[in-house]
């Protein structure tokens, strides 16, 4: 008597609908995602000495303070240089903090250094455009209309450390 055997068949891989998914995938994910260019500035924290820092008369310690209603502007160890105020409840006049920033380089050529103390409620815009006006000089304002040359910028003050400031007593 003959034997029958039971012939299987070889299993095939059906891949065509997951291509198909593939296909219809990729450039969705391609076309929805979100391509963004970072800046990075490089900081420092202020350094926290338990010695007192020596007093020497060409040292300059600048500290730029940012309040709601101000900029105030000064020297660790000399106090306040000058107070900027701002130009309305939401912008501070960065113009201003620029030229000052400029008379100080020419007084104080050597420095390099500056501190920024922000209260926490500052905004994070306004703590660039600060640390911008510090780092460097600013190019002149656009006029509608007008055509400005472009103007090397210089630097300032490009080591900046950043902190919180300190408390501001009510003024009556």
């Amino acid at each position: 008597m003959p034997v029958r055997r039971l012939r299987k068949r070889t299993a095939e891989l059906e891949v065509t609908a997951f291509i198909n998914v593939i296909v219809v995938l990729v450039p969705f994910l391609l076309s929805t995602a979100v391509f963004t260019r970072l800046s990075v500035l490089e900081l420092s924290l202020p350094a926290q000495s338990s010695a007192v820092e020596q007093l020497k008369v060409d040292d300059l310690k600048l500290e730029i303070v940012i309040r709601p209603d101000a900029l105030e502007v000064g020297d660790r160890i000399g106090g306040l240089i000058q107070r900027i105020p701002a130009t309305s409840p939401t912008e501070h006049d960065l113009a201003a903090l620029s030229t000052l920033m400029q008379m100080i380089k020419g007084k104080f050529p050597d420095t390099t250094t500056a501190t920024v103390l922000a209260q926490p409620d500052t905004p994070y815009e306004m703590l660039v455009q600060v640390m911008d006006a510090v780092r460097e000089t600013l190019p002149p304002p656009r006029v509608k209309g007008q055509h400005v040359p472009d103007v090397p910028r210089t630097v300032l003050f490009p080591d900046i450390s950043i902190g919180d400031a300190p408390v501001s007593v009510a003024r009556k």
